[in-house]
């Protein structure tokens, strides 16, 4: 994840970053985290992580459920009984819930078992070593996406379990296979959903960021919705023939004229209104004429967004984008295939449809007959309100825990296990309590993943800490 440095880009200068305001008075159900043996604590995180990361579950093929037995026998150790059910051979979901009063909806805590395949020989330790090495980096692939989630939430829950902490409402922890790929965990979860019936969501998605747009500010981003998507092949047709002799009109030629004008997409930045709650966040963090630019949301517009869209990430997130992802049709070099392809990943800011996009696509390429568009997937985003208790318990304790942070509402650019489940009603939360370093960060998927104990253990405590507030009395 590359760095977009308001500052550097504007010229301008800033101040040290100040604490930002309180967050106000700690819930009463918070005291009950002080009664954690936190050294204890976080001793067994790491040990329990560097375990997990060791249970190969790289998909494909997935093999979540040696994933999802692990979890359950450690949940066993305190008497927490969970349900494992396969939805295809070897893969499988995990559901343990900790009862409360049933005065509210339950709550649940989610996570993917699976993670992505990784180049072993790439890495400076085995990706599936669980190794911690003499700097307190535990080493595998899962380190942060995203079975050091899974393991917080699993101590949360059995934090619950220990203390005795009074709920008013289920606690209910929830791992699911096949998150990388194909969402078949999740969509295994939406099918039974009427048997869960959680109101709100912990899952994956915002985290924090080491010195993201500003420098000295950490930026902790949490996302209450996932860009909306639809997935395209653009087909050419032409005359076939044989590739000694060069006619005008063929599918390749035609194809790359549509290319030619899907490359000149132009889309403009858009601003959601929940953004310009981060940006004032950080704004306040920075300081100085820097800090009173993003304080502005007119002044962030006018001169921050340029700078912003000349960035990947920035780009991304204040803009619907179309990226070409493959060619198809050709499979011997002499012969002029009659059907070419082009294939898209168009990701929707939330309020266009796919139906919309598909529409100005069209536009852009021309209509001719010899084009035909084939959706492969697609879907609309679905947004969870930031005015809910879950997304202020979220927030105001990752203040307390990083009171330096910039801390708000974000859009997340990919796509999650929540975009199954927001439109089944469910207000769902993505959050990562982990400060990470620019790195760090080139680990998500990337060679040697990995995350620093001190991390995990403060992550541990967040955690803790959202969900007393969330679901204790």
């Amino acid at each position: 994840m590359r760095r977009a440095s308001v500052v550097l880009m504007l010229g301008m200068a800033t101040c040290a970053p100040k604490r930002l305001a309180d967050p106000g008075p700690a819930p009463a159900q918070l005291g009950w985290a002080d009664k954690v043996d936190w050294p204890a604590a976080r001793a067994e995180a790491i040990d329990l992580l560097s375990r997990y990361l060791q249970v190969d579950t790289i998909n494909p093929p997935g093999n979540e459920l040696a994933g999802a037995q692990f979890l359950a026998a450690k949940l066993r150790e305190d008497g927490i009984e969970s349900e494992v059910w396969e939805i295809a051979p070897g893969r499988a979901n995990l559901m343990a819930r900790v009862k409360g009063s049933g005065d509210e909806a339950p709550l649940c805590l989610l996570s993917h078992i699976d993670v992505v395949t990784a180049n072993a020989d790439a890495w400076t330790h085995p990706p599936l070593s669980g190794f911690v090495d003499d700097e307190g980096y535990i080493w595998g692939r899962g380190a942060m996406d995203m079975k050091s989630v899974g393991v917080v939430e699993l101590l949360s829950a059995v934090w619950l379990k220990r203390l005795g902490v009074p709920l008013r409402r289920d606690v209910i922890l929830l791992a699911v296979a096949d998150e990388e790929v194909d969402n078949r965990g999740a969509q295994a979860l939406a099918d039974r959903w009427a048997d869960i019936g959680c109101s709100q969501l912990i899952n994956e998605g915002g985290l924090g960021v080491k010195d993201a747009l500003v420098d000295g500010v950490s930026v902790f981003a949490v996302s209450f919705v996932e860009k909306g998507n639809l997935w395209l092949r653009l087909h050419a047709t032409g005359e076939p023939g044989h590739g000694s002799t060069p006619l005008p009109d063929t599918a390749p030629l035609r194809l790359a004229e549509a290319v030619d004008r899907l490359r000149k997409y132009d889309p403009k930045p858009q601003f959601h209104p929940e953004l310009y709650k981060l940006t004032h966040a950080i704004g306040v963090a920075a300081g100085g004429i820097t800090g009173a630019v993003l304080r502005s949301p007119a002044l962030t517009r006018s001169l921050a967004a340029p700078q912003l869209m000349a960035n990947p990430l920035g780009a991304a997130i204040l803009t619907n984008t179309m990226n070409i992802t493959g060619f198809g049709g050709a499979e011997q070099p002499n012969v002029v295939v009659g059907d070419a392809w082009v294939q898209l990943d168009v990701r929707l800011l939330p309020g266009v449809t796919p139906d919309d996009m598909l529409a100005e696509l069209k536009a852009l390429v021309g209509e001719q007959p010899y084009y035909r568009w084939e959706v492969l997937g697609g879907g609309q985003a679905v947004e969870s309100p930031t005015d809910d208790s879950l997304f202020r318990a979220i927030t105001s304790n990752v203040q307390r825990a990083f009171p330096e942070a910039a801390v708000g509402p974000f859009i997340m650019m990919g796509s999650t296990d929540s975009t199954l489940l927001r439109p089944l009603g469910v207000h769902a939360y993505g959050i990562v309590p982990f400060v990470l370093s620019e790195e760090e960060l080139r680990g998500f998927h990337g060679d040697n993943e990995r995350l620093h104990r001190d991390q995990l253990g403060k992550g541990l405590e967040v955690m803790l800490r959202i969900v007393l507030e969330a679901a204790g009395r």
